[in-house]
């Protein structure tokens, strides 16, 4: 088997039948608060939020020239699934991990000039924009890539067995999108990206992360090292956990989601009470550093364009946000990589398409990464 490689609740549901394997295609905080918005991922939560609350004019227009964006829409064409037509939104976010410069002491592994989704979810926007599920995508999945474009014109080959995040290394974000879709069949109304570096950066200008591990962490490879207990992390320490995989659980990238979906959780919950919204020079770091490291679709890239879909966002609470990971099982041929399991996923795809809960059927049985509950806010 041929495999491009790389370094290294929410909503009730109902039951279902499972799938064939398959390659597919410190201190004590105040009660949280509702109706302080959804992070759409831990490293862009804190910039999206302070942009959906910023509201000056000025703000606007010295952060405007720092965002960037990609035109997917240009890009893949008119070859896409259908947007849908029923109020609902989906939104593809990834996390870049190139190891070239300041990011490899960050991330580890090998400078070979390339960049890679290191961590990708689909973040599905319920009617209403009271409630969100999210489906992380393990980048160690083997699929068949579809034929794609970049956003400057080249032109990519299909290819078959590879790991997901070769799609992001070969054709960049919009290659990254046509992926998704092509194993979704969901349109992807946006597109969000962080790389290593801005998550720091973020997290240290939110001045930590307080989070509590039931076990210890130790994991050279992300750099990270906790005892059991309460931690407020840093900046660094926060990227090490939510690139940790060889500390906790099975040391696969399965055991790396569990964490980061929990910590993405307990991010949103200090949001709320860090003062952000009463510390205005809090407010603009945030929002500086935010607006600096996230790069969007066209259709968000302005800070005007980027506040008012997140403030849109922000009936959304943690409690409503239902996280899961795409149904996989490991492949025997190989440890190090997982399949698709079809049947459950399509459960997951129709769903979302009809803007409907997630099934629990679709969730059981699946390969896990034995990292769950290791990690909570505190």
């Amino acid at each position: 088997m041929s495999a491009e490689s790389t370094p290294d609740p929410g909503i009730p549901g109902d039951t279902g039948t499972s799938g064939a394997r398959h390659r597919g295609k410190g201190r004590r905080r105040k009660p949280p608060q509702r109706n302080k918005g959804l992070m759409i991922m831990a490293w862009t939560a804190a910039g999206i939020v302070v942009l959906g609350g910023a509201g000056a004019g000025y703000l606007y227009f010295k952060l405007n020239g720092n965002l960037k964006s990609v035109d997917i829409d240009q890009a893949l064409g008119t070859d896409r699934p259908k947007k849908a037509d029923n109020g609902s939104e989906n939104i593809l976010v990834l996390g870049s991990d190139t190891r070239a410069g300041g990011n490899k002491k960050l991330g580890g592994g090998t400078d070979d000039g390339s960049a890679r989704s290191d961590t990708a979810m689909i973040v599905h926007v319920y009617k209403g924009h009271k409630k969100a599920s999210v489906v992380s995508i393990p980048r160690d999945t083997l699929i068949d890539r579809p034929s794609c474009t970049d956003t400057k014109g080249n032109e990519y080959p299909a290819a078959r067995s590879v790991m997901f995040n070769s799609a992001y290394s070969t054709g960049g974000a919009a290659c990254a999108v046509k992926t998704v879709e092509s194993i979704t069949d969901l349109r992807m109304d946006h597109y969000l990206e962080v790389d290593f570096a801005g998550f720091q950066r973020l997290i240290d200008d939110l001045g930590g992360v307080e989070i509590t591990t039931t076990k210890r962490i130790d994991d050279p490879d992300s750099h990270l090292k906790l005892k059991a207990g309460t931690h407020t992390l840093d900046g660094e320490q926060a990227l090490g956990l939510v690139r940790t995989r060889h500390g906790v659980g099975d040391g696969s990238d399965l055991g790396r989601i569990q964490l980061q979906q929990a910590f993405i959780k307990a991010l949103v919950n200090q949001i709320k009470d860090v003062g952000v919204f009463s510390n205005p020079k809090k407010l603009l770091d945030l929002a500086e550093t935010a607006t600096k490291t996230v790069t969007t679709d066209s259709d968000l890239g302005s800070v005007n364009k980027l506040a008012s879909f997140a403030s849109g966002l922000k009936g959304i609470s943690p409690s409503n946000m239902h996280m899961v990971t795409m149904p996989v099982a490991y492949d025997p041929a190989d440890p190090n990589r997982v399949l698709l399991q079809e049947k459950k996923a399509d459960q997951i795809w129709k769903a979302l398409e009809n803007d409907r809960p997630i099934p629990k059927s679709a969730t059981k049985g699946n390969a896990t990464g034995e990292a769950k509950g290791v990690v909570s806010g505190s």
